[in-house]
């Protein structure tokens, strides 16, 4: 999994927190509109903010329903008073505030507040939701960009290049050519037509050429790969003419027949190349368990289980540690009467259950009890040590989870354990 702390992305343990908070706020409903979300842009006032939250708490009092209207504005009154611990901005990439009365059975309900400050990627826009449910989809979908890709649309007539961020679009350069219709002009030879034709294809090829290479090259160490769209042979004669600087050609994924060269057409090439990219982004999930399983079989540099695994990550072994997309587990931390600490991964659902120290035999009726990935992790950052979230969705991803407990690791040398 390539790094782009330059493109904002978060630590392992902050993408993870955020991914603990949407699935807890996936679970919550309201009895009616009165869960309340808001987005904030790190270039909104705070002020601008507070406002809004003002003028919607007072439009709030025509609302029928004496419950959904108390409800409202005491979700707004919440959020009103945590945007007063922010001073003018908004943190980095901004600000995501929920905040509503949640149903608990039972006819009952639980008034909560969560705020996000900077989300992995930028907030894009200020919107403010009221409804049944909390607005999550533009959280999921920053948590789940991966890569950074170029994209390159052409013919002609005109070209943009520009950036797909996880799944943003951001268009960056245009070009408009000079290259003469097919028919030619009167008092021109056709041959001498067509000489002067290929020479305004040829340079306005190496000008979109010259922008691509500007903007690419530069950021080749975090690229992820390049795609072409265009009609034919437009594409066609682009890539095989060389025109793109060798590091950044080597890193072409695929030419995609994209209709339009404006920059709607850079979201039409992102269209066209879907199945591409989602192959690209399982394949880091392929490569690294791959190379597990090479080792597993074949060298002495893997380790599994979740404890067999700490052990080697407490040792400071462990160069990737690799987890389950789809673990849901605590740690339970047991300490007994001779000073003898051990640890067990047990079910959320479940009760802590008690342990039997194996160096004495002594029994440990309760333990200290933790999020099983944030105890993992918080071992790895202190340690050095990538952190990896592998998907299951495919087979070794899937074999992570059931057959190793969703806990692997590979090594940086051999420990035995």
């Amino acid at each position: 999994m390539s790094s782009q702390e330059g493109h904002g992305e978060q630590s392992d343990r902050q993408k993870y927190e955020f991914r603990k908070v949407i699935e807890e706020l996936e679970d919550y409903d309201g009895s009616g509109t009165q869960l309340v979300t808001i987005y904030v842009p790190d270039d909104t006032l705070i002020s601008d903010v507070v406002a809004h939250v003002t003028q919607e708490h007072s439009e709030a009092s025509n609302i029928k329903s004496k419950d959904t209207r108390t409800n409202v504005q005491d979700a707004l009154k919440s959020i009103k008073d945590r945007l007063r611990y922010y001073d003018n901005k908004p943190p980095e990439n901004g600000l995501v505030l929920f905040s509503g009365a949640v149903d608990t059975g039972g006819g009952r309900t639980d008034m909560i507040t969560r705020v996000l400050e900077s989300p992995p990627q930028p907030v894009q826009s200020f919107r403010y939701h009221c409804d049944s449910d909390f607005l999550l989809e533009p959280l999921e979908g920053m948590l789940e960009d991966k890569g950074l890709f170029g994209l390159i649309v052409l013919d002609r007539r005109e070209a943009n290049v520009g950036w797909l961020r996880g799944k943003r679009v951001d268009p960056v350069k245009s070009a408009s050519s000079l290259v003469p219709g097919k028919q030619r002009k009167g008092g021109q030879s056709a041959q001498r037509f067509a000489r002067l034709r290929l020479e305004a294809i040829d340079n306005f090829y190496q000008e979109v050429a010259g922008m691509a290479n500007d903007l690419f090259v530069p950021e080749r160490h975090d690229l992820d790969g390049i795609l072409v769209g265009g009609p034919s042979p437009t594409k066609d004669e682009f890539l095989d003419g060389d025109y793109l600087h060798h590091e950044i050609g080597d890193m072409v994924l695929g030419k995609f027949d994209v209709a339009y060269t404006d920059e709607s057409g850079l979201h039409d090439l992102v269209d066209a190349a879907e199945d591409v990219l989602a192959e690209h982004e399982m394949l880091q999930d392929k490569q690294v368990m791959e190379r597990f399983f090479k080792e597993l079989h074949d060298g002495d540099l893997a380790t599994y289980g979740f404890d067999q695994t700490r052990q080697n990550l407490m040792m400071g072994s462990v160069e990737q540690l690799l987890i389950s997309e789809d673990l849901r587990k605590d740690a339970v931390t047991y300490e007994c009467p001779n000073g003898h600490e051990e640890h067990e991964l047990v079910d959320r659902s479940t009760e802590t259950p008690a342990h039997t120290c194996t160096t004495c035999g002594e029994t440990v009726e309760t333990g200290e009890r933790e999020d099983a990935i944030e105890h993992l992790i918080s071992i790895a950052e202190q340690r050095g040590t990538e952190t990896v979230f592998v998907s299951t969705d495919f087979e070794k991803g899937e074999q992570l989870l059931t057959a190793f407990g969703g806990v692997a690791g590979i090594l940086r040398y051999s420990t035995g354990i």
